[in-house]
């Protein structure tokens, strides 16, 4: 976990913890390197994966690492300083906030990068797996068992102490319903399981030395007790088989080694050492030499006392030498080898007696006799070969029927078992049924339009079916539908509610593509691409059309009213409200947009007012009116006067002069005939 903390720090947790650079990822986690800035201190901040953060189970774990760790104090098990949580970034207040632990820092590299490089040696190796066991006797104590006890999660500091780190998958040993099955699913590392936990069983201590008994294999073997394609196929070794002996991958192993991971890897719990202080003392006794016998190597140590005699092919017990009527030993006479102590043609009572390998079974009774009596030499030889007779048809009958019975029993099928019901179940509660009834499950995926993703379609040979046991079980889980059809209600939605429902319909979300709308709030979900209703294949990648909350302006100039309006607000992709001014021009057509108060292809927020100008006629200028004449002013006497006067006058324009004063000069005066006045 080594690196370098930059200068500056993009984030700050709970106002108090820098977040640098990323320095180690995990199934479920990030590990950041941090400093603590109100005390000063580097620390490690392991924070809940983004994607994971919506998961009540993930969350759920996490949280649990920091509480069993919080109570553990011990030099060699990673501290925990503090928790919190973080809010996402560009996430809503409402959404679900990831949690965060603040951890002891530790300096150094892992068991499994050690191994890789391959710088163990058989000392250090047994000095790692010593404090790992010192954790585990500590956290056992307290009341903790880890469950996930593997070489990533050890960490070798530079001066060679052991730090046990990650207790995500941790419970307490008073739950006793805690199992390695939650939510169906089987938690932990599958080259390191203990066989209890691969059949999903209860757990406790003994299951943690299981797997520091797998640490400890592979850290002198360079390779994990058990190696298969698949990790089902590596917990069925777990629970079935038996691993090699660490000596045959390196010959430095030595064999009171052997022996310690031979009564460590039992399968039974009851097997095993019972806890973490028996099984270092055992490592320990093991670098001085001392074997650890297994329960069966005490079984097979024992004498056999009552094993049954191999009658017919021991070896012949000779008789003494002796004299008639004697019991003790008698030594060959000088000369006389020891071939010539036995006779081959009969039995002589005063000679030695003769024992062949054909009659070293027979009762003594029926080789000697009585000594007094005097037995015929003919009547001998027959006795003799028909008791070779009788010994040589037995041994061959013997071994006609064992023979017989060989064949038989390696033949003879044995009985049949049938296959459990499983469709229906989740692909690890499936497994575990297979595996406790005696097969060997293989699980292949397959699509299914009826059967949920995850859970088992059926199986061959089918539930029910009579197979014979340890035979192979093929487990069709159903990977979803073939091809799924992109919903048409994604429009005004959030970006998290549709990257959220195309991961439930087994699509992967892709990448987001801004776009301008006049009714979806910016950061909601205009369409996807493909488009609702076409359906798309199982895993293929949507994009998401978000709003950018703009609008682009329409063209409006040279367009009547009624056109700009219908432009401004039938169009849905514009909806934008306006008002309009009208101006007198004299060029253009009355009802004409003339001018609009935004530029045409702009982008404006949506709800933005667009004022267009309308053209109208001008109004039309007054006519210019000509004054009426008026008569000059005469009196009452020259109008009487007058009146016969001009009614006698005719119209006749001739005797007017030049400039049309009709004959009258400039004074505009009359003569007035003095007769023509009235008499006063």
């Amino acid at each position: 976990m080594e690196g370098k903390y930059p200068v500056e720090a993009s984030q700050v947790l709970n106002g108090r913890y820098e977040v640098g650079e990323l320095i180690g990822r995990g199934g479920m986690a990030d590990v950041h390197l941090g400093r603590d800035v109100r005390l000063g201190r580097t620390v490690a901040i392991k924070q809940l994966r983004p994607d994971l953060a919506r998961d009540p189970s993930f969350q759920s774990r996490f949280r649990r690492e920091a509480q069993a760790v919080a109570g553990l104090n011990h030099p060699a098990i990673v501290a925990v300083y503090d928790t919190g949580e973080q809010e996402l970034p560009g996430s809503a207040a409402h959404d679900v906030k990831a949690p965060f632990i603040v951890m002891e820092y530790v300096r150094g590299r892992t068991l499994r990068d050690l191994i890789r490089s391959g710088e163990l040696t058989i000392e250090k190796s047994v000095d790692y797996a010593l404090g790992v066991l010192a954790a585990l006797q500590y956290s056992h104590r307290s009341g903790i068992v880890h469950r996930d006890i593997k070489p990533a999660n050890v960490m070798v500091t530079p001066d060679d102490h052991v730090k046990v780190m990650d207790f995500g998958i941790a419970r307490a040993l008073a739950d006793s319903a805690a199992t390695m099955t939650q939510t169906q699913a089987v938690l932990g590392t599958a080259q390191y399981l203990s066989p209890e936990q691969a059949r999903g069983e209860t757990v406790d201590a003994r299951s943690d030395l299981y797997s520091a008994a797998c640490l400890l294999y592979e850290m002198l073997a360079s390779r994990p007790p058990f190696i298969g394609d698949s990790p089902v196929s590596v917990a069925y070794q777990h629970v079935r088989e038996l691993p090699e002996p660490p000596s045959s991958f390196n010959r430095d192993v030595t064999p009171a080694l052997d022996s310690v991971l031979a009564r460590a890897l039992q399968k039974d719990k009851a097997d095993r050492f019972q806890d973490a202080a028996s099984f270092s003392a055992a490592l320990q006794g093991a670098r001085d030499g001392i074997v650890v016998a297994s329960d069966e190597a005490r079984t097979e140590a024992m004498p056999a006392q009552n094993a049954p005699t191999a009658a017919f092919t021991a070896a012949p017990f000779p008789v003494p030498v002796g004299t008639p009527g004697s019991n003790g030993p008698t030594t060959p006479e000088a000369g006389e080898s020891p071939d010539e102590q036995y006779d081959t043609d009969g039995l002589d009572q005063t000679g030695p007696i003769n024992a062949s390998p054909h009659t070293a079974a027979i009762p003594m009774a029926l080789q000697v006799g009585n000594e007094s009596e005097e037995v015929d030499p003919s009547r001998r030889k027959r006795r003799r070969a028909w008791t070779t007779v009788l010994v040589i048809a037995l041994v061959l009958l013997l071994a006609g029927g064992g023979f017989y019975l060989f064949n038989y029993l390696r033949n003879a099928e044995p009985d049949m078992v049938a296959v459990p019901q499983v469709a229906g179940m989740e692909q690890t509660e499936a497994s575990n049924t297979i595996f406790n009834h005696g097969f060997v499950p293989r699980i292949e995926s397959k699509f299914s339009d009826e059967v949920a993703e995850g859970e088992v379609i059926s199986t061959d040979p089918e539930g029910g079916t009579a197979a014979l046991p340890d035979s192979e079980v093929i487990v069709y889980v159903s990977q979803g539908k073939e091809f799924a059809t992109i919903p048409d209600d994604f429009s005004g939605r959030t970006e998290g509610e549709v990257r959220d429902k195309l991961r439930q319909l087994g699509l992967e979300p892709g990448e987001n593509v801004s776009a301008n709308s006049a009714v979806i709030p910016s950061g909601n979900v205009i369409a996807t691409d493909p488009k609702a209703g076409e359906k798309v294949r199982t895993g293929s990648t949507v994009d998401l059309v978000i709003s950018n909350g703009m609008v682009t302006v329409p063209a409006l100039l040279g367009k009547t009213e009624e056109e700009a309006i219908s432009l401004l607000q039938d169009d849905p992709a514009v909806a934008l409200p306006y008002r309009v001014e009208q101006v007198e021009n004299e060029v253009v057509d009355p009802g004409t947009v003339t001018a609009q108060s935004h530029d045409a292809g702009s982008n404006v927020p949506q709800g933005t007012e667009i004022v267009i100008t309308v053209a109208v006629a001008p109004e039309p200028a007054p006519e210019p009116t000509e004054p009426e004449p008026t008569a000059p002013p005469t009196g009452p006497d020259e109008n009487n006067g007058n009146n016969s006067d001009d009614r006698g006058r005719g119209n006749d324009d001739s005797g007017r002069d030049d400039s049309g004063n009709d004959g009258r000069d400039d004074s505009d005066s009359r003569a007035y005939d003095d007769s023509d006045l009235p008499l006063l």
